[in-house]
């Protein structure tokens, strides 16, 4: 039996032709050249005795024997990741805790508050899986999250933490140069940059947004710069040469030590009801160490400021 399967390496590769139709992308998922791939899907061919792909001179489509292994071959796959993930969870040891998140909810929160944690929990060992991609519990080996956005995700649980806070920011240097801004129109002759990204299909807000939050409606926004990552935006606005719209939960350092200046008591979410959650499968609700941690986080919400009002809108 061993002789007729393809080994797990191969499969991965068909499954990534298959989901792609086209050896070139394919190659560049795996790590391979498109001849490689092409080589490897043809020895699985020989191997199986079928004819997996219909191969032209612009395209490739799977035949009808090729969708049935195709559509197995997920399957087998998912199922191997999520054993996989659960076998490093028991390997780990009862008192790791894998908490994943984002960067800068890790530099800018979580971390600054690690000792705190650890000497009310001294028994739990954290460590991070520090990404901005949505893990799957089982197959990434992950014991919980923290997510931004509407806490709603299937067979887990969701503790509200607080919503992400969106105001204009600028570091001292531009305010030596410029003077403190007494409006927003005073922001017009300022290069302005914020975050360019899709929360759950929800825009995350930008200065024409945040200008109507303020009351104004004239804005002309087509000279404003858009990044995709917030890192960037802290990066030139810190630079000197730029107002920036930022989470203010996420800059507290900057703000703390003074290389950012936040400029108006005015400020945007993304939409209601979003914010950042702890989210964890719903089997670990009675897990100790899931318990630990959700209480020790709500607790330091109940304690921590409020940065400002949202506007209304």
């Amino acid at each position: 039996m061993s002789r007729m399967l393809p080994g797990t390496r191969a499969l991965r590769t068909f499954e990534a032709a298959g989901r792609h139709l086209n050896f070139t992308r394919a190659a560049d998922e795996v790590g391979l050249t498109p001849a490689a791939v092409s080589y490897q899907i043809k020895e699985i061919e020989d191997q199986l005795g079928v004819v997996l792909f219909i191969r032209t001179s612009r395209s490739i489509q799977l035949t009808p024997a090729g969708a049935v292994l195709f559509e197995a071959t997920v399957q087998a796959l998912e199922t191997l990741q999520r054993a996989v993930g659960r076998a490093r969870r028991m390997a780990r040891g009862a008192q790791q805790l894998r908490v994943s998140l984002s960067p800068r909810f890790a530099t800018n929160w979580l971390l600054p508050r690690l000792s705190q944690f650890r000497a009310a929990n001294p028994t739990i060992e954290l460590t991070f899986d520090i990404t901005d991609e949505v893990r799957d519990f089982d197959a990434d080996d992950v014991d919980i999250a923290i997510r931004f956005g509407s806490g709603r995700y299937a067979q887990t649980r969701s503790e509200r933490l607080f919503e992400a806070v969106i105001a204009p920011v600028c570091s001292p240097k531009l305010i030596a140069a410029s003077g403190m801004p007494k409006t927003p129109r005073d922001l017009f002759g300022q290069t302005l940059c914020h975050v360019e990204c899709y929360t759950e299909g929800m825009l995350w807000p930008n200065w024409r947004m945040w200008m109507a939050a303020a009351g104004i409606d004239d804005f002309d926004d087509s000279r404003c710069v858009a990044f995709t990552d917030t890192s960037h935006v802290v990066e030139a606005v810190i630079d000197g040469g730029a107002v920036g719209l930022v989470d203010l939960a996420m800059i507290q350092n900057e703000l703390a030590e003074g290389r950012l200046v936040q400029l108006f008591v005015i400020g945007v979410s993304v939409a209601e009801d979003y914010a950042y959650h702890l989210v964890y499968p719903q089997s670990s609700g009675q897990d100790p160490r899931v318990g630990a941690f959700c209480d020790w986080m709500l607790g330091e919400m109940t304690s921590a400021e409020r940065p400002l009002a949202l506007a209304s809108s």
